[in-house]
């Protein structure tokens, strides 16, 4: 594959790189020359288990999927730690001292447990997201402020933030900070936050510890605040079936794009929560691998903490379900719509208007939702949907204690 000659030729570490995100990213970055190797826990596929929420797509492990393709010859040998296994938050000596021998230029966070309804199914399921989250990125931080000290490497921070943790205010939502006018006085301060649920909170901690290593360590760190990721392919999963990444469609870690395009190829009705006026930012999974090669190739300087809303696009939940209705009927599919009683706690009808400048102004081209892309999903998904599991697409678990609230 042909690597792009004005790219800056890097060591990239990517933590959670077993998952939806980290496989197609650590691939991107191999085949274009890069260095890469990944460090996952693989507690992720251990809580599909746990939901009966397993990949649609049959998904090799992990140590299977990096030989693979490294034996392609499709760029840089991807590499991984001594064991294959590195839990970033319960083992920090480890964490750091792998990356004081691979000694990354950048460092792309994605190992975090990722599920909004998971941290609101139980008590010991909120603490367990908490935790992970909160004790991997402080770990990461004190192992990129060892690799300054020890190597006098400087390491770029690539954060998977999220567009959560601002809410939905009324007023406009900037790109991570709020210029402040108060009683006469005036400052620039991190823009406000109203998470979701204790998955979102986590992210909001993260954040916080990352901004404040920024100012007392001298770390540069880019926050990605992400909206909603659909898709299923990317250029590199494409080479072989088992690079697939892990496609989800279930009620816990499927998002709203993806869960409606398998119930529309099964004929389920779309469930549409509430109203379904809720609107987020959304972006194809082909843009997140182009987002962070581009806060790559442009780090922040030392000290600064960077922070992107990082989505092309923005719809309600409706919205989404009436493009893959129509869409779905064109082809043939009887899709229907059905409004549900809304699990979580959020507003249905909403103000929602997020700045996203700043990875377009380095170069993002955006892949936006069109009916081809949907199309494209759909049949895809045609392929495997003797394998789609009814029964998992239906929520279960609500924002709100009931009589029922599933046992700690």
């Amino acid at each position: 594959m042909k690597i792009e000659k004005e790219e800056k030729q890097l060591t990239v570490l990517v933590l959670g790189g077993d998952g939806y995100l980290g496989w197609p990213t650590a691939m991107h970055f191999a085949a274009r020359g890069h260095a890469v190797a990944i460090a996952d826990n693989l507690q992720k596929r251990r809580m599909e288990e746990e939901v009966g929420g397993e990949p649609l797509f049959l998904r090799p492990t992990l140590q299977r999927r990096v030989k693979l393709w490294n034996s392609l010859n499709a760029g840089h040998y991807i590499a991984l730690p001594p064991g294959n296994v590195i839990d970033i938050a319960q083992n920090g000596p480890a964490l750091i001292d792998f990356i004081l021998r691979f000694e990354p230029d950048v460092i792309i966070h994605y190992a975090e447990q990722p599920s909004a309804p998971y941290s609101m199914w139980s008590r010991s399921r909120a603490v367990n997201t908490v935790v992970n989250n909160s004790a991997g990125t402080l770990n990461v931080l004190f192992a990129i402020r060892e690799l300054k000290r020890q190597n006098g490497k400087d390491a770029h921070l690539i954060k998977l933030g999220t567009m959560g943790e601002y809410g939905t205010p009324n007023i406009d939502i900037e790109e991570g900070w709020l210029e402040v006018e108060h009683n006469g006085r005036k400052d620039r301060l991190p823009f406000p936050k109203l998470p979701g649920s204790f998955y979102h909170a986590s992210k909001v901690a993260d954040s916080a510890y990352i901004e404040f290593a920024c100012r007392a360590w001298g770390i540069r760190a880019t926050d990605l605040n992400q909206g909603v990721v659909y898709g299923i392919d990317t250029a590199e999963t494409t080479l072989h079936t088992d690079l697939v990444t892990s496609f989800h469609y279930d009620a816990v870690f499927g998002t709203a794009l993806n869960r409606f395009i398998a119930q529309a190829v099964v004929e389920v009705p779309l469930t549409v929560y509430g109203k379904g006026g809720q609107t987020r930012g959304y972006l194809n999974i082909r843009d997140t691998l182009q987002c962070v090669a581009l806060a790559a190739q442009s780090p922040p300087n030392a000290g600064e903490f960077r922070v992107f809303n990082q989505f092309t696009e923005q719809f309600s939940v409706l919205d989404l379900a009436e493009k893959v209705k129509r869409v779905g009927n064109t082809l043939g599919l009887i899709v229907v719509i059905d409004h549900i009683q809304n699990p979580r706690v959020e507003k249905e009808a909403h103000y929602y208007n997020p700045k996203h400048t700043g990875l377009l102004s380095l170069g993002l081209q955006p892949h936006l939702l069109t009916d081809e892309v949907i199309t494209e999903m759909i049949q895809k998904v045609i392929t495997a949907q003797k394998a789609i599991d009814r029964d998992v697409i239906a929520p279960r678990i609500l924002w709100r204690p009931v009589e029922e609230a599933p046992s700690i």
